[in-house]
């Protein structure tokens, strides 16, 4: 499966849930290191949506132990729903060998870079981007910005870099960073994180629920040069009577 343009993913670590993201969500994260049973819960799915599988140890914002985590994803990659896999770039550049095995079972590689502290500087995010592209399909990055010029580094690194022909996604994580989960794709962000409204798991800060960033989303639609006001935020936007919308 290859991403054309802008996919959105569900977040969740119970894929009985994916009827609920049918309606809003292009494909379903699921989060193996938080799940109960994940690769049960793999055998028994039947949904509509691919998924990514994921499995994150604590060093990377995850639950899952160091001891068989990449065994546990390997065996998920097996599965047919199972479309891509997310990699560190850091296991990534340390067991290179291991993602040719990935590629036996047909499934796309997302290698992933989070820095939960910081947003490094333009040139090195770009060389974080390129080194994540040269072990992967897509090349996604989170950072964490201290203020808005940070989100704007991100933008700006994510827009050249796919402007150069990377697949890539880019997220600024917190408060400050969470309108990039909403215009991203506008930079060429090729993937996009939600968790269903009522998952009770912690994820990423600064996430948007499913719907509502759907709807966002949709509302920032680029058709060319020009911006698409789409009627899906209207019932969460309250208009007072004596204005309208420009056209």
């Amino acid at each position: 499966m290859k991403i054309d343009g802008f996919a959105l993913a569900a977040t969740t670590n119970d894929l009985t849930r994916e009827q609920d993201a049918r309606e809003a969500a292009d494909i379903v994260e699921f989060r193996i290191d938080k799940a109960e049973n994940p690769l049960e819960q793999l055998e028994a799915y039947d949904g509509e949506l691919p998924i990514i599988a994921t499995n994150r140890n604590q060093w990377f914002g995850g639950k899952a132990k160091d001891t068989g985590r990449l065994d546990t994803l390997f065996a998920a990659s097996r599965f047919d729903s199972v479309a891509y896999v997310d990699i560190e770039l850091e296991t990534a550049r340390a067991k290179e060998w291991i993602l040719e095995e990935f590629r036996d079972n047909d499934v796309g590689l997302i290698i992933s870079h989070h820095d939960f502290d910081a947003t490094p500087e333009k040139e090195i995010l770009t060389a974080i981007i390129e080194q994540c592209a040269h072990y992967g399909d897509i090349a996604k990055v989170a950072t964490y910005p201290q203020d808005l010029s940070d989100t704007l580094t991100l933008l700006a690194t994510l827009h050249e870099a796919t402007q150069s022909g990377i697949d890539a996604a880019g997220i600024a994580m917190g408060e400050t960073g969470s309108h990039t989960r909403v215009i991203g794709h506008i930079y060429g962000s090729k993937l996009g994180y939600a968790p269903l409204l009522s998952d009770d798991a912690e994820y990423a800060p600064g996430q948007i629920s499913l719907k509502k960033l759907a709807a966002l989303v949709e509302s920032t639609r680029i058709n060319g040069t020009k911006l698409e006001r789409i009627d899906a935020v209207d019932d969460d936007v309250a208009v007072p009577s004596e204005l309208s919308l420009p056209n």
